[in-house]
């Protein structure tokens, strides 16, 4: 059986230097970190027995709290099996908790520093709520992208400079949407949003891939281990197999690759949030 490097998947701050990293592997294992962006270093949060939507999550613009859909397929329980929580990153233990009992919808968005977008949809039950960040009441996404991960996931993209230069229907439940981003020096970041049935091995059915486009016509470097990238102020970061990288931007493409940090020896610990 073929052993696959962790997948990860990254939520920035956009005010502060600041970032999530959630690391999924075993597929029913997920663990956050917090990333400094200004030092690269990386301060370990939590575990859980189970699966964040990570295209359903996002953290908040002062990199404080995170909102993510999560699912752990115990029906039966307090949680329902699933759930979307608003925790003080990086950490997962819930201050405000909302049942949700099944896998459509679910998390939501920051609209500031302590305002929230629920991806309500069907509907939640509140288990417990707090003061410190509240629903944003008045915002509600215009587009509609479907009741799944892309309803948060595009949103989270374009809210975040990306822009959706192109969407393809390439057979049935097979499609893919093309995202950019200006780097800088003429480069392009291109991110291809696959949503399909039948996905490649070791994808799930929602997976991203990326491309540099350069400043001279039809330039273009492939990039087909990176599975999440985004520009990171005058540097380029990304993830791939297991690892997470960044480079700076330069007229002749990225320069000074190195690595920040090796997610695929981590194993499962118990850890107490400290609040």
């Amino acid at each position: 059986m073929s052993r696959f490097a962790p997948r990860i998947h990254v939520l920035l701050a956009s005010d502060a230097p600041l970032g999530l990293v959630i690391r999924r592997g075993p597929s029913k294992c997920v663990a956050t970190l917090l990333w400094d962006r200004r030092r690269d270093e990386f301060q370990l949060g939590q575990w859980l027995k189970g699966r964040i939507y990570e295209r359903r999550s996002d953290l908040s613009p002062d990199g404080k709290h995170v909102i993510y859909f999560a699912m752990n397929g115990n029906w039966k329980s307090e949680s329902k099996g699933s759930w979307t929580a608003i925790s003080r990153a990086p950490y997962l233990k819930a201050v405000a908790f909302f049942l949700k009992g099944d896998c459509w919808h679910g998390g939501g968005l920051w609209t500031g520093k302590k305002t929230y977008w629920l991806n309500d949809g069907h509907g939640h039950a509140i288990a417990h709520d707090t003061t410190s960040v509240r629903r944003d009441l008045t915002s509600q996404p215009s587009d509609n992208y479907g009741g799944e991960c892309l309803g948060v996931y595009y949103h989270r993209l374009l809210r975040d400079g990306w822009k959706l230069v192109d969407r393809l229907h390439v057979a049935k439940w097979k499609d893919k949407d093309i995202f950019e981003k200006t780097l800088g020096k003429g480069w392009t970041l291109r991110k291809i949003a696959h949503a399909e049935i039948g996905a490649p091995v070791g994808k799930g059915c929602y997976w991203d891939e990326h491309e540099l486009v350069g400043p001279s016509n039809g330039q273009v470097i492939p990039c087909p281990d990176w599975e999440w990238a985004d520009l990171d102020r005058q540097r380029i970061v990304w993830a791939a197999n297991g690892k997470l990288h960044a480079a700076l931007i330069e007229r002749d493409g990225p320069a000074q690759e190195v690595e920040l940090y090796d997610f695929n020896d981590m194993t499962f610990e118990a850890i107490e949030a400290p609040y």
